[in-house]
Formats: structure tokens, C-alpha cells, sequence
């Protein structure tokens, strides 16, 4: 069984910085990623590096700090809050240059040592807040 700790150290080695053959290592063929905020799902490890590669060219200086994980059975979830500069363009969101901090959290099913499953859920309102695309909320 896997640990919080090996959750976190994944995590990590995959994405900070970006590591293309690490992610394709840890997950399944037939892997799944459900962006929940965009309605968004990916299938496969070549579509999930595709998805992947344009979300980082967007925010070249991706930063992240876990703040919680665990892992029991074949599940895991991992809380972290992440932080970049939009530097690159999304689809339909040409780059801004603000910066976004936004906590998430991701729930994964894995198998085999391996993530087979993830689902993605963050405030999407609030990231486009603080991109500038939509307004903050009126102050009190």
C-alpha cells in the first residue's frame, strides 16, 4: 500500500519542475483526469502529457507546497496550493501575466503502484479573479 509520503514525493518528482518521462512512468495506459472545475476529462497518457505541457508553458514558474495528502487501499488525495505566473496562453485565455495561488485538491485511484485515476477540484472562480478575467467579488 502506498504512503503519504510516497504520494507527495510522486507529486513532486512529476511536476516541480515538469517531468514528462515521470509522469509517463507512474501512470496506467488507460489513465483518466477529471478537471471538475472546466468539465474537463482527459483520457490517456499522452493526452494527460498534452494537457499537462500546455497548462505549464502557461505558468512557467509553477510553484507548489503540499499541505495534506494520504493514501489508503487503492485511493489517495493530495492538498496542495500552487502558485505561477500566466505567462502562456490557456484555450480561450490569452496570457495575462497576473499572478494566481490556488489551493487544490486531487483524488486518485491507483493500481498497480500506479495512478490510474485523478480528480481535480479547485476554485476555478477565484483563479479567474485573480487573472483578471472576471471581477472580484463586491467588498462588504
Amino acid at each position: 500500500m502506498e504512503s503519504a509520503k510516497w504520494i507527495e514525493e510522486l507529486y513532486l518528482a512529476e511536476y516541480v519542475p515538469f517531468n514528462e518521462e515521470k509522469v509517463l512512468s507512474s501512470h496506467t495506459d488507460d489513465y483518466v483526469c477529471e478537471d471538475v472545475a472546466r468539465g474537463v476529462v482527459v483520457r490517456g497518457k499522452a493526452a494527460f502529457v498534452a494537457f499537462l505541457k500546455e497548462f505549464f508553458s502557461a505558468f512557467t514558474d509553477y510553484k507548489v507546497e503540499v499541505t495534506s495528502s494520504f493514501a489508503a487501499g487503492d485511493r489517495a488525495c493530495i492538498e496542495y496550493t500552487w502558485s505561477g505566473t500566466h505567462t502562456g496562453n490557456l484555450p480561450g485565455l490569452p496570457a495575462t501575466g497576473k499572478s494566481v495561488s490556488l489551493r487544490t485538491v486531487e483524488v486518485w485511484e491507483l493500481r498497480e503502484g500506479k495512478v490510474s485515476k485523478a480528480s481535480m477540484y479547485y476554485d476555478q472562480v477565484t483563479m479567474l479573479q485573480q487573472l483578471g478575467v472576471i471581477p472580484p467579488p463586491p467588498k462588504a
